[in-house]
């Protein structure tokens, strides 16, 4: 765990691909009681420590996670993320296609979920139990065989980033559930919380915090070919 912001109301990580936010019923110790401990034992609190999950991030997903030190950072911080008021910006390493264009793209479906499946499903029509989800995204940078592209999230679907990008035959690299041809290495997918900025609820000051690159060199290697 790399802790890349703190203050007395919210800290921010860095969660590592393979890593739970929050408990679940694989029984892996998550993302959540790691920064407790944390908490615990820099600033030596005796008892519970509180910390409160905002937001979470897909299990083969790096990135930045917002945690809550305190209800009343959580009430807010819970109140600003359903209201979009957290601007979240993601890279994706995805299989380059022809038809990727190179200039910024809204991409807008409407996605169905499979709970059983724990997958969703893009349609460029509403169909009956779908939502609809928008993005915004734009090709950064490139290589032979991949592209890297920055994504806004205008809408927060489940696995919204891999659908649609699948959707329009650019799977995120290492995704095999969303059509990638071959995993990674580490069982990750190339996907990145890279950038998130909002103001804070407390102080009000604007923060706005950049995530460390995977350790995977095709990172930096991307972003030298931007």
């Amino acid at each position: 765990m790399q802790v890349v912001y703190e203050d007395n109301h919210i800290i921010i990580v860095y969660k590592e691909s393979g890593e739970i936010v929050q408990g679940d019923k694989t029984g892996d110790i998550p993302l959540s009681e790691t920064v407790k401990e944390y908490i615990k034992e820099k600033y030596q609190k005796p008892g519970a420590v509180f910390l409160g999950v905002v937001h979470r991030l897909d299990r083969p997903v790096s990135g930045l996670v917002v945690f809550a030190r305190t209800s009343k950072a959580l009430t807010r911080l819970n109140k600003m993320f359903a209201e979009s008021e957290v601007h979240k910006t993601y890279w994706a390493i995805v299989e380059t296609s022809p038809d990727l264009p190179q200039r910024e793209e809204l991409l807008t479906h409407w996605l169905t979920r499979n709970e059983k499946q724990n997958k969703s499903y893009a349609y460029d029509h509403e169909v009956p139990h779908s939502k609809k989800a928008m993005l915004r995204y734009r090709v950064i940078g490139h290589s032979d065989r991949y592209s890297l592209v920055e994504v806004q999230l205008l809408t927060g679907r489940h696995h919204q980033i891999r659908c649609q990008l699948a959707a329009i035959g650019c799977p995120i690299k290492g995704d095999l559930k969303y059509g990638a041809p071959r995993s990674n290495p580490d069982g990750s997918i190339s996907l990145l919380s890279h950038r998130v900025e909002f103001v804070h609820p407390v102080s009000k000051e604007t923060i706005v915090v950049e995530s460390p690159l995977p350790a995977d060199p095709l990172w930096s290697k991307m972003i030298m070919n931007g």
